[in-house]
């Protein structure tokens, strides 16, 4: 799974998870700190809260346009710079007052556009790191590799988040308004930790460090140009994916809107015995070397017996401490806060991608492997395959605001989602940053892979229309998602021969 990697790959996904985790961090508790510092209703928050994702995937269209003139590496470095700036002023409590209020925009604005500069840019000099003939068969799988990274900084940070504000409370004396400025700065923190990261690495990538607009200049006049009629080509066909990108997302993101409603309206609240267990985080993370440890045993067949142990002990050991656990406290009664459910995506996400990678990978060597356009496909098939499940068992489910409301619905049934929602994204996600970065024409990708961002800044808006039919009947909401997966499915299969033909 981790061979035959570029070295730069892991440096440059280990900055990009120090600063994921620090944004995750700041957005766990962001939208609670607008109601609690400042008083703002719900839908103010989140207005403010909306608008500002879709800055942050909207800016990097800016920044891919700004290194494709400047270099990738100028703008990476300038938004990590950007970004501290934000989050330095996000830390610092200033009250509930205009000037709050005015500093706190003025973060948000730093923190999206820092974000806008380093984002894409980052994984198109990844993209380029595969170049490299050694390399080019492991693209997709680097992708997802660098995508595991990011949601590592995920899966911790609302855990991350929450400890540090209690810790402020409790041992510091600090208001619950004031606790949150030490969440932002650890956001801070580990924005200069990706920094030192990322600029202490810098020789396992110096194959695509463009440092001046000279250098850039250079590299584009030493690549291949293509014809004008293939250029347009390619374009056209990312535009295509970029079409369905935006609705993947909408039916993905319901995680944080009508999933979640849906886990504080209508599931049971408290579990016992192994479903208790999943609750919580670090029971995750020991499935999570269980899940590496058989992966490793299964893919490295001819490894030497000193691998072979190394894999034993990650499932033995996490096996042993996950029984001795439910020994203790199976019998617990564990109460489940809805948002809780949201930390099921980055944990499948980590231990799924060994599995993804194994299964491509055994796929490519029968010859078999599908291309990307196709994986994108089967993304949007198995996101339709998830609410039809939500769909099915809601029937007979009354509306919200029924009068026989009742909230039993197995936790499961939600897990499960989550599960069959992240094989679609690590189908969907990864592999499609990975075609964006193979596909797009050479003076062009900065603004191509912020296209992508763009795709998914719609989406992000578009989320709130299944919001907007929450009082109708459960099976409509569900069923009106898994029917635009499903039309998005047959769109891209039936322009495959147009995708296949560029990638």
């Amino acid at each position: 799974m981790f061979e035959n990697q570029p070295k730069g790959l892991w440096i440059l996904s280990l900055a990009n998870t120090g600063e994921r985790f620090g944004y995750y961090t700041m957005l766990a508790v962001f939208a609670l700190f607008l109601g609690e510092n400042f008083g703002f209703s719900a839908g103010t928050a989140s207005e403010i809260y909306t608008w500002f994702l879709t800055a942050v995937y909207f800016l990097p269209l800016i920044g891919g346009m700004a290194a494709d003139k400047w270099g990738y590496n100028k703008m990476v470095v300038i938004g990590i710079f950007i970004m501290f700036l934000g989050y330095l002023f996000l830390s610092i409590p200033l009250g509930s007052g205009t000037t709050a209020i005015v500093a706190m925009g003025a973060a948000l604005l730093l923190v999206g556009l820092g974000t806008g500069f380093f984002k894409g840019n980052l994984q198109v000099m990844i993209g380029d790191l595969y170049s490299d003939p050694r390399y080019a068969g492991q693209r997709d799988s680097g992708f997802s590799l660098f995508y595991m990274a990011i949601n590592i900084g995920a899966l911790f940070a609302p855990t991350a988040a929450t400890s540090v504000m209690a810790w402020a409370q409790d041992s510091l004396g600090f208001s619950k308004g004031d606790s949150y400025h030490f969440a932002f700065a650890v956001a801070c923190v580990s924005v200069i930790v990706s920094m030192l990261i990322y600029f202490l690495g810098r020789s396992t990538y110096k194959q695509v460090l463009v440092s001046d607009s000279k250098d850039a200049t250079k590299k584009k006049e030493e690549v291949e140009e293509m014809s004008p009629a293939e250029t347009k080509e390619r374009i056209i066909c990312l535009g295509l994916v970029f079409a369905v990108v935006i609705f993947f997302w909408m039916a993905f993101h319901q995680n944080g809107l009508t999933l979640t409603w849906f886990a504080d309206e209508f599931t049971s609240r408290q579990a016992t015995g192994v479903t208790g267990m999943e609750f919580s985080v670090m029971n995750l993370v020991w499935c999570i070397f269980i899940v590496f440890g058989v992966c490793g045993l299964i893919t490295t067949k001819n490894a030497s017996l000193k691998s072979k142990l190394k894999n034993i002990l990650l499932i033995v050991v996490p096996a042993v401490i996950l029984v001795v656990e439910y020994m203790k406290h199976g019998g617990d009664t564990v109460t489940i806060d809805a948002p809780i459910f949201q930390q099921f995506n980055p944990c499948f996400v980590v231990a799924l991608t060994p599995v993804s990678i194994a299964l491509f990978g055994w796929l490519a060597k029968k010859g078999k492997e599908p291309k990307a356009p196709v994986k994108i496909g089967l993304g949007m098939l198995v996101a339709a395959v998830a609410y039809l499940i939500m769909t099915i068992f809601s029937i007979g489910l009354p509306v919200s605001d029924h009068p026989n409301h009742v909230a039993d619905m197995n936790p499961n049934l939600l897990v499960s989602t989550y599960l069959i929602l992240t094989f679609a994204e690590l189908l969907l996600s990864p592999i499609g940053i990975s075609f964006v970065s193979k596909v797009a024409p050479s003076k062009y990708k900065g603004m191509m892979m912020g296209g992508w961002f763009v795709a998914t800044a719609i989406g992000n808006k578009l989320v709130s229309i299944p919001g907007h039919m929450w009082n109708l009947p459960l099976p409509i909401v569900w069923g009106t998602l898994m029917v635009i997966c499903l039309l998005a499915a047959l769109f891209i299969f039936s322009i495959l021969k147009k995708l296949n033909k560029v990638s």
